[in-house]
């Protein structure tokens, strides 16, 4: 009796494994991913992207494959451009790029696709050491695609340090490995304050890709960070405050807004479902729905649109006439340059310290990493679960986009 039992519960663990751990076959293959990163005069990056994709699977509901989902750091993408043949246009789509193809390609087929990203908000200033700026990369993995070889080439004019160790080749940084499904690779460069125009109000910013628990745990981390400075930021703002009061302009922060003029697709360019008010992404196909962003000045809007500028909130408010056309408004609290700590007189007639975040990061900062990117066919099936990663991102930017508030 003893064995039998032992044997069904053997037997049902083996089932139970089975049917939890499915075994499915590669559908793709990346031969090589390679990064080659430029700082520009204005401490953006020029992202020069290399893929080598391998199509092993075309057949069913997979479909040949017709674009490509990249990730990229964050959703600040200044400006895409494509680099190859292979590359009609590109789209951007929040924390992603969707890389569309000059055709289908089918079982067997190698994809070589060049394009090129303009990337801000990717290095935080004093991060590490006083005086020195770092920048953390960690390139767009991929959940079900192994990378045979990925390799960054980062161009270190001006750098004093970087992680990990690496090939210097000439005047680049060179990191080569493979990379397992899901698995991720960071890099980092540093440099002296003074080697580019660096802002202090772009921080660099955080996205993992992940899923709700994930930002749950973000939440609760930011929370933390809050209630232990919180002690430490009180009493120097209150004070600052009391010796501030009616001196117009004498605040240790000011109110930073950016305007990006976003137009809509009437109707989703992967399905052909039309565009529902307020949606972002499509609700049937899960594809983004933006048809361009731009990020545009108080002098670059028409008369008839100058209501847009009494929108100081975070929000996306009607643009014009147009009712595909929105502007999208972020503000935030930034370090006043002009901003000149008080002086506190002790009793003695000594004077006291004086501090500014201007040397130091008022914020709790990870490293940035870009999100999980994909194949896509020409079905609407979601292969690889998109939805409900765009889901999570969109309920992660509102949560952000309420902090900012």
């Amino acid at each position: 009796m003893r064995n039998k039992i032992t044997g069904f519960i053997i037997s049902l663990f083996v089932g139970i494994m089975m049917f939890a751990v499915p075994v499915s076959a590669d559908t793709d293959e990346i031969q090589r991913y390679s990064i080659f990163v430029e700082v520009n005069d204005d401490a953006t990056l020029n992202l020069h992207y290399h893929i080598e994709w391998k199509v092993l699977d075309s057949s069913g509901d997979l479909g040949p494959v017709t674009w490509l989902k990249i990730g990229v750091p964050n959703s600040h993408v200044i400006s895409t451009n494509p680099m190859s043949d292979s590359v009609d246009h590109i789209n951007r789509s929040g924390n992603y790029v969707e890389v569309y193809l000059d055709r289908p390609y089918y079982e067997d087929e190698l994809i070589s696709a060049d394009f090129m990203v303009v990337q801000d908000y990717m290095y935080q200033v004093d991060k590490l050491k006083e005086g020195e700026t770092v920048y953390s990369f960690t390139p767009g993995w991929f959940d079900d695609i192994k990378v045979d070889k990925l390799m960054i080439a980062w161009k270190n004019d001006k750098a004093v340090a970087f992680t990990p160790e690496c090939v210097i080749d000439g005047d680049h940084n060179v990191w080569e490995t493979s990379l397992g499904k899901g698995e991720r690779f960071t890099v980092t460069m540093t440099y002296p304050n003074d080697a580019f125009a660096f802002d202090l109000s772009k921080s660099e910013e955080v996205n993992d890709g992940g899923g709700i628990g994930d930002t749950i745990a973000e939440i609760i981390g930011s929370l933390m960070c809050l209630l232990f400075t919180g002690g430490f930021i009180a009493f120097p703002v209150i004070i600052g405050y009391l010796f501030n009061r009616g001196f117009k302009g004498n605040s240790p922060t000011i109110n930073k807004t950016t305007r990006v003029k976003v137009t809509y697709y009437d109707a989703c360019p992967g399905c052909g479902a039309p565009r529902k008010e307020g949606n972002k992404f499509c609700e049937y196909c899960g594809k983004s729905l933006v048809k361009s962003e731009e990020t545009i000045t108080d002098e670059q809007l028409k008369k008839e649109e100058k209501a847009a500028l009494s929108f100081s909130k975070n929000g996306e408010y009607q643009y014009g006439p147009s009712p595909n056309v929105f502007i999208r408004v972020n503000s935030v609290r930034v370090p006043n340059p002009h901003y000149h700590a008080p002086i506190i007189t002790s009793g003695s007639g000594g004077r006291g310290g004086h501090s500014s975040c201007a040397h130091s990061s008022c914020a709790c900062a990870c490293a940035c990493a870009c999100a999980g990117g994909g194949r896509a066919g020409c079905t609407t099936k979601d292969f690889y679960n998109t939805d409900l990663k765009l889901s999570a991102l969109a309920k992660a930017l509102d949560i952000k986009e309420e902090k900012a508030d």
